[in-house]
């Protein structure tokens, strides 16, 4: 069993106090930049054994009747079909999905942002599609010389050409769909306006990494780089707060650049008097409690360093993919390095990879390719699978994993042979599929159906809640039927991404 090294409780109980206070301090309105996952941090989760993956949602409905959201998604992102690999949906789908989650927790949001718009057809789709549905839509125009250009920025053809966003709540929380979705400029912007209409507003950060009172090299901040080594982001002592207090605190090169334009801005918007509050370096800016939640030090080092190697098999997938570059799985790789940690410091790793050549021993494989897929219980055990020409690895194995959970012998079918075997002629005979053996998904629906009469296959059905935030290794890359149902089950799966050609094979 993990242990418990974070106490999400208080950590809530904690930044809903601070960031109370903090708008507190402006008499008029504050603009909260919310950076990171608003709905279900598996991130956190991971590297905070015993954070609630929803406790940001928990802090906005304790904030709510002072609060109202808007939300940002960048107009080069829906073009280019972005993907948040968290949800496997693309930046259009994945605000729908957002905006329906949030509703669904009672925290309707006011407007949505299209930000660095320059005419794109897929946004402008999105904005009709929002609109339809009686949702606001504002246009954020591409700002020439953001945003370095100031002089340009803070004025009639800079921030001015942006649609002031009405507002009504003290508190206005401003998310997006993903890093880089105009967010800040959001925010700086509608401080621009009410300013122009001679109001005080200002503008705070939340984002809950890098943890600013924890070291440098701490693991958990070194995932947090590892997390975004596919922006280039990197961890440095605050070098504005260490001047201005004598104090070290850790952030990352963009907050720095960040606080040095939003400084400037600040600062060309109050000319003409002090702001109502001074911020002194991107740490003052920042309204960040997560500190308060730890409780095992030891543990969350560990978690950190396993969400490190996660990392590094996930760029490595998504570069084989062609959707990521290979100098991000070599910043990883610098990481692991400086942390002395090998891809076998992973314990599923190993087994997985025994598996797939016990296959191969044994001949078992489905077309000459022999898979490998492990995956560690909540007791610490670990349990495999293997391909065959009834059953992908990654089915094979959870079906081994909810038999070990339900104390099923291993001699019980869960599955009944004949039934796999008709499915499969089923899939090429009649649907002219590529591949006959049944996938994750295909093989929890045939679980399903076999547990109305099957009562062994209904124990082992409700098992499957179990394997939630379980660890798993595949030698091989998982196909779609496999990858969705991982996710719907909550595993944390890394992979050799050894291709499996006979799945792109026509026949």
């Amino acid at each position: 069993m993990k242990p418990v090294a974070f106490d999400s409780d208080r950590y809530v109980a904690a930044q809903t106090e601070a960031i109370t206070r903090r708008v507190e301090n402006f008499s008029g309105k504050l603009y909260l930049e919310f950076g990171g996952k608003l709905l279900l941090d598996y991130h956190a989760a991971r590297v905070l054994p015993g954070y609630h993956p929803d406790a940001k949602l928990r802090i906005l409905r304790s904030l709510r009747r002072q609060m109202e959201i808007l939300f940002c998604v960048a107009a080069p992102d829906i073009q280019r079909g972005r993907v948040r690999g968290d949800f496997g949906l693309t930046y259009d789908n994945a605000t729908l999905k957002s905006l329906e989650d949030l509703l669904a927790h009672h925290l309707e949001v006011s407007a949505v942002v299209i930000t660095r718009y320059a005419g794109e057809e897929a946004a402008n789709r999105l904005a009709a599609y929002l609109e339809q549905r009686g949702v606001r839509v504002f246009l954020q125009p591409l700002l020439e010389g953001y945003p370095e250009d100031v002089d340009h920025i803070v004025g009639d053809q800079g921030y001015g050409t942006f649609q002031p966003i009405p507002t009504t709540r003290p508190l206005v929380v401003v998310t997006g769909a993903g890093p880089g979705s105009g967010k800040m400029a959001t925010c700086l912007a509608q401080v621009y306006h009410h300013r122009r209409r001679g109001e005080s507003s200002g503008f705070a950060k939340f984002e809950t990494f890098p943890i600013w009172g924890l070291p440098l090299d701490h693991p958990v901040n070194l995932a947090y780089e590892a997390a975004t080594a596919d922006l280039g982001d990197k961890l440095l002592v605050d070098p504005f707060h260490l001047e201005a207090y004598g104090v070290t605190a850790v952030t990352y090169n963009r907050d720095v650049e960040n606080f040095y334009i939003m400084k400037r801005i600040m600062d060309r918007l109050w000319a003409d008097g002090p702001p109502p509050v001074v911020y002194r370096s991107p740490t003052d800016m920042g309204v960040n409690m997560i500190r308060e939640g730890i409780v095992d030090d030891a543990a969350i080092r560990e978690a950190g360093r396993q969400e490190i190697i996660r990392r590094y098999f996930r760029y490595r997938w998504e570069v084989l993919r062609r959707v990521e570059r290979p100098e991000t799985v070599d910043r990883v790789h610098r990481l692991m390095a400086q942390l002395e940690l090998t891809v076998q410091d992973r314990r599923v790793v190993e087994p997985a990879r025994q598996a797939a050549e016990e296959a191969r021993r044994k001949g078992k494989g489905h077309k000459g390719v022999y898979c490998g897929a492990a995956l560690e219980l909540p007791d610490g055990s670990i349990v495999t699978g293997k391909n065959s020409p009834l059953l992908h690895a990654e089915a094979a194995m959870v079906l081994n994993a909810i038999k070990r959970l339900a104390e099923v012998p291993d001699g019980i079918h869960l599955l009944s042979p004949s039934i796999i075997a008709n499915i499969n002629n089923l899939k090429t005979g009649v649907l002219q599929g590529r591949s006959e053996s049944l996938d994750l998904s295909e093989t929890i629906i045939a679980l399903a159906i076999s547990a109305a009469t099957n009562p062994t296959a209904q124990l082992c059905l409700e098992r499957l809640r179990e394997l939630k935030g379980c660890d798993m290794h595949t030698t091989h890359a998982p196909s779609h039927g496999d990858e969705d149902a991982l996710r719907k089950l909550g595993i944390y799966v890394t992979t050799d991404a050894r291709p499996v050609l006979h799945r792109f094979l026509v026949r």
